[in-house]
């Protein structure tokens, strides 16, 4: 009896083993008997060499056990596969209708044949079909009827990229997933299978680019044994529909070629990256272009040399144009100045508009310092009319908690989104202002900075995960919501079961937001530790340091108030946009108080729109993000055995952490901030259990592989 109980329990946890899942498959789990009833294929008519062909049947095989039959007959319930140049698309008389949606669009469509229902999959060209193949693959992921299918589909953007800023020893900054996926040093020879899946991954929610680099660049990316590293990896992306870009270092024909300076309108240097760029389309016939982080945080560029930034990108451009190649130049610039550190990006930029070749793109951060948790868009978007802007948002979660706290961001880039700009009247989101709608460019453009590295799981967190999907799903349409990219998240990753879908989706849903509250509510922002930020640090004074590299720079705290005054009594950062939001940012009863510490240094006794003085609405919205943190733990705990444990104990431990961090950013910025309100904390909520000084001696060690 007691071999039987002792084999059983074998069996059991031999069972349980085999049901673990360590996150390396992210959404793309094609799980046998998970997902419903799978649809009644009877035959696959498409070419077995198409790499869209190739994935479905990859799919299918996983999903059903064995493989769907090809077949050229088209006989009820058959699907086809194929581009515009396959016969039996030919006969269906779309060729137009996939000329006009382009070489990524793609129609999923029920066609009727005589008596018999054909699913049809079809694109002008093969990554169109590859991004239509993925989305069938969606749809049957996540159960979705499968019956009269008529979808029309093409990206908002024309370019969707993912920025690394992987450096070439491995390390990545701001990344927090463990060390680069590229392996320079094995390179060329070796070749990581993770490449291929990362492609894969990728196409499956249309990313079509990848930044390999950090925007701090080193020049040592364009050295020619580089380049021919670089050349594996573009081989590897092609397949996927997938271009390869570089960040360069603006001097490297000075450091690499030896010139006696990198002025853009030296002939030497114009020579230079010339030269270079026919040795990089020598290997690379498809190669994207340049991303380039010029003259900020004491990078080299064009203004070093008396030269503008447009001089600088017109240069690059110039060398690019004959292979179709871009610019991304980035509009992250700000200097030593007595100016607000928010306006610096538009004072530049602005009066550039309309010098830049059509083959550069200004790449401007979602908000006008650096990627807070909460900030208002750039004044930028909308404002540079003639020339191409695109978006840069960040996967990777450099100021909310890095791998440790669950923060969903779609919620935080619809809002972006959704942002009206006013810059050609009521309507002009920053959306339209980018996405070609309004302005009419050559190019359309967005990027995300990536939150992936060698770690199983990709990025760290299981959580982290739904921010790459949000971001290429985005990329592709800004109009979805994030409750529906949630919802298809949670499905394909986890499970189709409303016991853990429904409350999981709704802790997604809030907790960004919930994040903001425990962190900086109220417009408060950059009050992190110094370098790494990590945890809070209101009180940080490094001797020597630049001002708007500190806190109190931000926050302004004294006995009078707090937060930084951009009206026009201010810095008139308001100035910096359309009416009428100048006016309603400027004016403290219309400024929405989700920002209001933005814009506005206000008195502690100010009253809110709800009644409470605001030092106590602080407190309170410090206090709900720490009792939100609390419920998630409560909601994750009761999904136990909805999932594998192994994934369930990664996230639960990972919910520790969090509440912990809440309560420290909680308690630190409380007690600090109540030095200059002296007001007591009230009394009805949740009591700091950390003494400040002892907060004050907190020094983390957090060393950038990461």
């Amino acid at each position: 009896m007691r071999k039987i109980i002792y084999i059983s329990l074998l069996c059991f946890f031999a069972a349980l083993q085999l049901n673990a899942e360590d996150g390396s498959r992210l959404w793309l789990r094609f799980q046998p008997g998970e997902k419903g009833e799978l649809p009644f294929y009877t035959g696959l008519n498409g070419n077995s060499s198409s790499i869209a062909v190739q994935e479905f049947q990859q799919a299918w095989e996983e999903l059903s056990g064995k493989p769907l039959s090809a077949t050229s007959n088209l006989s009820n319930n058959t699907l086809l596969i194929g581009t515009a140049k396959h016969s039996d698309i030919r006969r269906l008389n779309i060729s137009k209708e996939l000329e006009e949606l382009g070489p990524e669009g793609y129609i999923i469509r029920t066609v009727l044949r005589g008596k018999n229902h054909i699913t049809v999959v079809a694109s002008s060209e093969e990554k169109g079909l590859l991004y239509g193949v993925f989305h069938l693959l969606r749809l049957i992921q996540t159960k979705q009827s499968l019956n009269s299918l008529d979808i029309r589909e093409k990206p908002l953007y024309d370019l969707r990229l993912l920025n690394h800023w992987d450096n070439l020893n491995g390390t990545i900054e701001r990344g927090y997933a463990g060390y680069s996926i590229w392996k320079w040093e094995e390179l060329p020879e070796t070749v990581s299978p993770r490449y291929s899946e990362y492609a894969r991954a990728n196409a499956s929610i249309g990313i079509n680019g990848t930044v390999l680099n950090n925007v701090n660049a080193s020049p040592d990316i364009l050295k020619s044994d580089y380049l021919k590293k670089v050349k594996v990896i573009a081989d590897i992306m092609r397949p996927y529909g997938i271009k390869v870009y570089l960040s360069v270092n603006f001097s490297s024909p000075k450091i690499l070629g030896g010139l006696s300076d990198s002025d853009p309108l030296n002939p030497e240097v114009q020579k230079w990256w010339q030269n270079k760029i026919v040795e990089l389309y020598d290997l690379i016939p498809d190669f994207g272009g340049f991303l380039v982080k010029a003259n900020s945080e004491g990078q080299p560029g064009p203004q070093d040399y008396g030269r503008t930034h447009a001089e600088g990108a017109n240069m690059l451009a110039d060398a690019l144009k004959p292979y179709s190649g871009i610019v991304m130049w980035r509009a992250f610039v700000y200097n030593p100045s007595e100016e607000d550190r928010a306006k610096q990006a538009y004072n530049e930029f602005v009066p550039l508009d309309g010098t830049f070749r059509d083959n550069v793109i200004v790449q401007v951060k979602n908000g006008p310092v650096d990627f807070q948790p909460r900030e208002p868009f750039s004044p930028l978007f909308g404002a540079m009319k003639k020339t191409a802007i695109m978006p840069e948002l960040q996967i990777t979660q450099e100021y909310l908690g890095f791998s440790n706290h669950l923060v969903y961001l779609g919620t935080q880039w619809k809002e972006f989104f959704q942002s009206d700009t006013y810059s050609k009247g009521e309507g002009s989101t920053v959306a339209k202002t980018t996405d070609g709608s309004l302005f009419d460019h050559t190019i359309t453009a967005i990027a995300g900075v990536a939150n992936i590295g060698e770690d199983t799981n990709w990025t760290g967190h299981h959580f982290a995960q739904a921010n790459w999907f949000a971001f290429g799903r985005l990329a592709w349409n800004h109009t979805l919501s994030s409750e529906e990219i949630a919802d298809e998240w949670i499905k394909m990753t986890f499970t189709q079961n409303d016991e853990f879908l429904v409350p999981v989706k709704k802790m997604m849903l809030d907790s960004w937001q919930t994040a903001v509250d425990y962190m900086m509510p109220l417009g408060l922002h950059h009050i992190f530790a110094w370098g790494h930020h990590y945890g809070p640090e209101p009180w940080c004074d490094i001797p020597g340091a630049r001002a708007d590299w500190l806190p109190k720079y931000y926050h302004n705290a004294s006995i009078d108030g707090i937060g930084f005054d951009r009206t026009t009594g201010g810095s008139n950062a308001v100035s910096q946009y359309y009416s009428p939001l100048d006016e309603t940012f400027n004016n403290i009863e219309s400024c929405p108080e989700d920002l209001l510490l933005w814009f506005h240094h206000i008195s502690w006794d100010h009253t809110m729109k709800n009644g409470n003085n605001l030092w106590d609405e602080m407190c309170f919205r410090y206090d709900r993000g720490v009792q939100k943190v609390r419920d998630f733990q409560k909601i994750w705990d009761r999904t136990e055995g909805n999932i594998d444990r192994e994934r369930f104990e990664h996230v639960q431990s990972r919910l520790k952490i969090q509440s912990r961090d809440a309560v420290w950013w909680k308690d630190a910025c409380l007690l600090y901030f109540q030095t200059y309100s002296k007001k007591p904390i009230p009394y009805n909520i949740e009591r700091p259990v950390h003494e400040l000084e002892d907060l004050k001696n907190i020094k983390l060690n957090l060393k950038h592989h990461n």
